[in-house]
């Protein structure tokens, strides 16, 4: 892949993941995040190259202008997207997949001196939120998330949340179903956990859950009425009326 093109999939992505971006002139000069992934890819290319103090340095002064750490040996797939950055730590050893997300604050870290592979590998298509630390050598599933400020001190399935210290894993087929039922409702649970100690969030679970349960009753009654041999109307081609971005309104 030439320099170029690997130039504009990363401000595509840019546009991708965060809706205040306004222009390509704006991301090329005041994105820490960009900017961060294109000092890495020459100090990675100068440590594979085992030009390891002038990689060292350049990663130096990539985290002196970005406030974003990424050690020259981290390996570091497409389209990763970096938001605000500050804080973020990437180890020697980590493997960060194609697609990942990572907001400020983030580590992948390790947990011993020993060397060797010491610093986590996150798959394709991870989401980590702001503060969360990833520790030691352990993987992070294709499509997973991590709650913002959650510590991971063990591997994450594919397509699982963890959330809380230590994290927790929110993979149940009640988590699942909850997810599923609140993106039918137009919006995300995303390490939104219904244990959480906040009312609030129980209420919005409570909904879902009641929610699910109704559409589950109302396929029941209607297979049991094809069965009776009643005409059952197709279901309506045309969009649900509700609309979740008007609670946000009312908020406001």
């Amino acid at each position: 892949m030439s320099l170029f093109s690997q130039l504009k999939e990363d401000i595509a992505v840019v546009f991708d993941r965060d809706p205040a971006a306004r222009s390509t002139f704006e991301v090329v000069t005041t994105y820490p995040g960009f900017h961060a992934m294109v000092i890495h890819r020459l100090a990675n290319k100068l440590w594979r190259l085992q030009w390891k103090w002038l990689a060292r340095f350049t990663s130096h002064v990539g985290r002196w202008l970005t406030g974003i750490e990424i050690h020259p040996g981290a390996t570091i797939g497409r389209r990763v997207f970096i938001d605000h950055g500050m804080g973020v730590v990437v180890g020697e050893t980590a493997e960060i997949g194609d697609d990942c997300t990572l907001y400020h604050g983030v580590t992948l870290g390790g947990t011993s001196w020993n060397k060797g592979k010491r610093h986590p590998t996150l798959k394709n298509g991870v989401v980590v939120g702001a503060g969360a630390k990833i520790l030691g050598p352990i993987t992070v599933g294709a499509n997973a998330r991590v709650g913002s400020n959650a510590v991971v001190v063990k591997d994450v399935p594919d397509d699982a949340t963890a959330v809380g210290i230590p994290a927790r894993i929110l993979d149940s087929a009640a988590e699942k179903q909850r997810n599923k039922q609140a993106e039918k409702l137009g919006f995300s649970a995303y390490a939104i956990s219904a244990d959480m100690n906040d009312p609030m969030v129980k209420a919005i679970h409570g909904l879902i859950d009641h929610s699910a349960h109704i559409d589950h009753r109302l396929d029941l009654i209607l297979a049991q009425l094809q069965k009776l041999g009643a005409e059952v109307p197709a279901a309506q081609d045309r969009p649900d009326d509700f609309d979740p971005n008007y609670l946000n309104k009312i908020v406001d």
